[in-house]
Parts: C-alpha cells; structure tokens; sequence
C-alpha cells in the first residue's frame, strides 16, 4: 500500500468489513488518501487484510454510501472529490459583477479556482404553475419562460437550475435564447429597466431523486441542497423564480446576518 494502515483487531465485535472501512475512512478524513486519489485495490486490500473479496466489496461499498468515495467503472475506487467552492449569500448578486459581465456562478467558482460551465440549456414557454404563479404574483395559468440549465466545475456536475420568468417580461428577448449575454438572466432584466432590489431565498437539505442523481452525477448516500429564490425589482415586482439543486458536497453555504 502507499499509505500506512493497521492490521484487523481479531478481538474487536466490529465485523470485519466495517474496520476495514474504518481504516479507509481514517486515511481520507487525515488527507494520506487525498480528494480524487484512487483507493487501493480489491485483490491489495484482500491480500493485505487476508479477507475474501466479498468483505473487501462491503467495505468499499459503506464507504460509497457515505459519500465518501465514488467508484469508475474499468478504472476502480476513487476518493470523492470536494470543490471547495464558497457561496457567499451576501455578495454572488452585487451589481459590481453583473458590471464586469460576470453572473453569480462564474464569479463563485473562479474564485475558488475551478473551471465553470453550463450545459442541457433548455428553453420553454408554458402556463405557470400553482406555486411560480403565486411567488411572482401572477394569475393562474399565466405564461412563463422557462429556463433549464446544468452547471459544472471542471467538467462535473454540480447544480441544476430552472428559472421562471414572466413571458410578458422574458418573451422575445434575449433571455428566451440559449446565451443570454455577459452578466446572465439579472444583468438583461435591469438593462431592460427592471432594477434588482433584492433576493428572498428558501433552501432545505434532502435526499435527491433518481433523476437528480443522474443529472449531478451524486455518489450513493449524497443529498442535496434545495434552493428556491426570487428576485424582486425595485418597485416590489417579483421578476424571476429560481428552482435550484445543488451537490451538498460541492458548496460551502456562507451567510453574514447582522445583530441588530
């Protein structure tokens, strides 16, 4: 191996897999197995523990299910990767980096140092729901433009984001288009003489459905952060519904609250 581990407690109650998997887990949280290195492998563990492989299965198996590890098929067990990508509630929307034509996720993600992207960009048009209708204070069934998107850091996955907007604002403009331009969604409504005044933000932790699983690419026993905001216009018009899920290992949630 390439990193010092202990031999099984033969006195310990504790099945065997579950040490095994404690002595992985131990090498990850102490960085000997650092984000992203390959995990050694079934027949290294077998022949170092003295085990069948099935043990050794299960133990790699737990440590999957914590999140902590993520296998690729051909290649074998790596270390799950953390973007270290802080989102900081009260500064991702300053005007100052619509200004320098840079929306909330490119400004986040280069300052941590990774590589931004969005891709699946899908645009509708259709009825609003019970829910967008209310939150943007519309009428039932009143039109909105719908914008699905996918974003990724170096290339994988770590939020989707579906955004609603009223087609009486958003319809024929540029953001019913795939590039909405530098600066994004926001930076289009104010030049369209909708001043963002502020954003009201609901966000739960949960488990993630099948097709989030899929689409953000989560590691068995991951959840995610669910997150819902709305974004108001300096005169109180609620201007844009956005449906967030985002891979909880991939963010840092930041807040500043004052105590006053």
């Amino acid at each position: 191996m390439d990193f010092s581990m202990p031999g099984l407690d033969p006195a310990s109650d504790r099945p065997v897999f579950k040490q095994i998997a404690d002595h992985l887990r131990e090498a990850i949280e102490r960085g000997s197995l650092e984000p992203g290195a390959k995990v050694p492998s079934e027949a290294t563990l077998m022949a170092h523990y003295g085990v069948a492989r099935m043990t050794v299965r299960s133990a790699l198996q737990l440590l999957q299910s914590e999140g902590l590890t993520v296998a690729e098929h051909g290649r074998g067990v790596f270390v799950r990767s953390r973007p270290p990508v802080r989102r900081l509630a009260s500064d991702r929307f300053a005007r100052r980096h619509r200004d320098r034509g840079k929306a909330a996720f490119i400004v986040e993600t280069e300052e941590a140092g990774g590589k931004p992207s969005v891709d699946s960009i899908q645009i509708s048009e259709m009825d609003a729901s019970a829910d967008v209708a209310k939150r943007l204070g519309l009428a039932a069934q009143d039109r909105v433009v719908v914008r699905s998107r996918r974003y990724l850091i170096n290339g994988h996955p770590v939020e989707t984001a579906v955004s609603y907007l009223p087609a009486a604002i958003a319809g024929g403009t540029r953001i019913a288009e795939p590039d909405t331009g530098p600066g994004g969604i926001y930076a289009r409504l104010e030049e369209m003489g909708y001043r963002l005044d502020h954003f009201d933000e609901e966000i739960k932790a949960r488990m993630p459905l099948r097709e989030e699983v899929k689409a953000l690419k989560l590691a068995p026993g991951t959840p995610v952060f669910h997150l819902v905001r709305t974004a108001f216009a300096e005169d109180g018009r609620a201007v844009e519904v956005c449906d967030t899920v985002m891979s909880s290992d991939a963010y840092v949630l930041s807040y500043q609250l004052p105590a006053r």
